[in-house]
């Protein structure tokens, strides 16, 4: 079972969702600051990331920041509120979903799991290296160049740009992709699939430019191309 680091400053809520998820087989480091849970990161080497969003001193977007500098290790945010601006916020730092507390554990351990399957398993439709003008894509492995230079995608990133170029020019709903990508079989939080394609042309986009890549198709969804 994946090692999860919960940077979580309540200590009930620590206690509650540290047991659950170690009671189900997960290795578990509990650190009750941003900064105690950045310096557990080198020595416990976590699989995944369970982080607030209200820490005191360092907040969970400063850490969910500090954190997507050197790494693209799964996150998930976890938020008391439903504020909208708190969410997007988080999104926009890098976390690849969120969760509203409370939650219960098998809630906690499913987008665990979803999120590795798409760490483990982004698929696509085709191997091998892709040319799609600047951007050459490893369905193989796993991995994103523009211009020769490797992309740091994030796990969400990557699965969102693979989906999207197994199939250019085709439209994807907002839904569609929240059933892909995050395993949201549900109507979900489209905010999850902005914030995702804003992240990710920052990336691969010119930034001086029109999106080039990943396209808004108004009132449908996203599609890749065409170049």
């Amino acid at each position: 079972m994946p090692r999860v680091l919960l940077i979580e400053d309540d200590p009930a809520v620590r206690e509650g969702v540290g047991l659950g998820l170690r009671r189900r087989g997960h290795e578990v480091r509990a650190a009750e600051t941003g900064e105690a849970g950045l310096a557990a990161l080198a020595e416990f080497r976590p699989e995944i990331v369970l982080l607030d969003l209200m820490l005191p001193g360092m907040n969970g977007v400063q850490v969910c920041r500090r954190i997507r500098e050197t790494s693209q290790l799964p996150i998930i945010m976890l938020t008391a509120r439903g504020d909208d601006f708190d969410i997007v916020i988080g999104l926009e730092a890098g976390a690849d979903d969120y969760i509203v507390k409370p939650a219960r554990t098998e809630v906690i351990e499913a987008r665990l799991k979803a999120v590795l399957r798409r760490l483990n398993d982004p698929g696509g439709a085709r191997a091998g290296i892709e040319f799609h003008g600047e951007l050459a894509v490893d369905r193989a492995g796993l991995t994103v160049a523009k211009n020769g230079e490797r992309l740091p995608l994030a796990p969400s990133e990557l699965k969102l740009l693979l989906h999207l170029s197994a199939s250019p020019e085709q439209v994807f709903s907002r839904q569609q992709l929240l059933e892909y990508v995050w395993d949201h079989s549900y109507h979900a939080d489209a905010r999850l699939v902005d914030a995702c394609v804003r992240r990710l042309r920052t990336k691969i986009e010119d930034p001086a430019g029109s999106p080039r890549y990943v396209q808004t198709v108004r009132g449908f969804g996203y599609r890749f191309g065409p170049l």
